[in-house]
């Protein structure tokens, strides 16, 4: 819960808190409805996560009127969320993993997400295993990404497409 707690305080415009956690703990029967919302590629290793959480963001935002508008900063915000909760589960020396390869539709579906909000992704948390205990192909993968260079990504003054 403190993982969580520090994601609730992430910075939100108008402080709309557009962001929803669906979370489970291993071995209860609410981490198999998240796992089963995950593409094959990421239930191959997420299944082994202490916990998974899935973080959806709320596309609308209510004005003073009560009107629906839309909400054009609900993904950055709930992506302020998420470094929250990774940031805070390093702290206490866990591992967060964020998935895109969740299946989106399923995930609405199962828990019963009005369709005002998105699925942003899936996270996976807990400590880091043995690489050699994944399936051999997954086994190359743990390691840094690679990252573009600034160049490619900033410009001053300058879009760079």
């Amino acid at each position: 819960m403190t993982i969580l707690e520090a994601a609730r305080f992430a910075p939100s415009a108008m402080n709309a808190q557009p962001w929803r956690f669906v979370y489970a703990h291993r071995d209860t029967p609410e981490f198999e409805k998240l796992a089963s919302a995950l593409i094959e590629f990421n239930a191959m290793w997420a299944t082994n996560a202490s916990a998974l959480v899935f973080i959806f963001s709320q596309k609308t935002v209510t004005s003073d009127t009560g009107e629906e508008k839309p909400f054009y900063s609900h993904a950055f915000d709930a992506g302020a969320a998420w470094m929250s909760l990774a940031l805070q589960a390093h702290m206490l020396g866990y591992h967060a993993h964020a998935m895109g390869g969740v299946l989106h539709d399923k995930a609405m579906e199962v828990f019963n997400v009005p369709s005002s909000f998105r699925l942003e992704v899936g996270v996976a948390i807990g400590t880091r295993g043995d690489k050699d205990a994944l399936p051999e192909r997954l086994q190359s993968r743990e390691g840094p990404s690679p990252r573009k260079p600034l160049s490619e990504i900033a410009g001053n003054g300058t879009f760079v497409a």
